[in-house]
């Protein structure tokens, strides 16, 4: 089993920046990527950015791309999503999610966090 426990959601105008944090521990041998998604009320899941965790290669999803920018910490076994010029639109909870594969879909992983709401006011 894989723990993750996202932090650093909250409230921020327009245009401001936040960064979300996630601490993973447990059996995280069999880890190998490590993503963000995100849902809005009323839709589906959506995928935000992926890396993997040997190798650093990145994956943002074009929506995010230039402003949000996703990185780790191994020493801390710690995953981070810095967004800059946040939009309304980008209002959601975000979750953290661990599996074996670089996916852009929500079955590609295996375990998952709760979840950290950020709002991005107007």
């Amino acid at each position: 089993q894989v723990q993750l426990v996202e932090s650093g959601g909250g409230l921020v105008q327009a245009g401001g920046s936040l960064t979300l944090s996630c601490a993973a521990s447990g059996r995280l041998l069999s880890t190998r990527v490590m993503g963000w998604f995100r849902q809005a009320p009323g839709k589906e899941r959506e995928f935000v950015a992926a890396l993997t965790w040997a190798a650093d290669i990145t994956y943002h999803a074009d929506s995010v791309k230039g402003r949000f920018a996703i990185s780790k910490d191994n020493a801390k076994n710690t995953l981070y999503l810095q967004m800059n010029s946040l939009k309304p639109e980008d209002t959601g909870v975000y979750y953290c999610a661990a599996g074996r594969i670089l996916a852009v879909t929500t079955g590609g992983y295996d375990f998952w966090g709760q979840g950290t709401q950020v709002t991005v006011s107007s």
